[in-house]
């Protein structure tokens, strides 16, 4: 993929998915440019975050909430409990997916003469 030029928005960066990423994970950066990470912005990490806390209330609302009568809806077994336990795995396969396999950019300055206002065309 090529860097998107970014006219009249300043000093912004241009950032480009690394199409040299390696399966081992080691990166070729090109001259001029770094590799980095989304970090804690990596979209895995909100979706782990929200399954593990739903997965831990149901779990709390499994352990503590059980009842005949919840039992009788379910046709017995304890429905939130495993639901719960189920989404606490799933959170922490998405965490460790994140840690493991982080999601690389290569990020370089703006090509010369970015940083010049230009107009935009109106659509015809």
């Amino acid at each position: 993929m090529s860097a998107h030029k970014d006219p009249g928005h300043g000093k912004r960066r241009a950032v480009e998915a690394s199409a040299s990423t390696t399966p081992h994970g080691t990166d070729d950066a090109p001259a001029g440019a770094e590799v980095q990470t989304a970090g804690a912005f990596d979209i895995r990490n909100f979706i782990g975050t929200l399954l593990g806390l739903f997965g831990v209330l149901l779990t709390l609302m499994g352990l503590f909430a059980f009842d005949d009568a919840a039992a009788a809806k379910t046709g017995g077994p304890n429905a939130n409990l495993w639901a719960g336990l189920a989404m606490v795995v799933v959170a922490l396969l998405f965490v460790l997916w994140t840690k493991l396999d982080p999601i690389r950019m290569v990020v370089r300055e703006n090509e010369d003469g970015a940083e010049e206002p230009r107009d935009i065309a109106p659509l015809d």
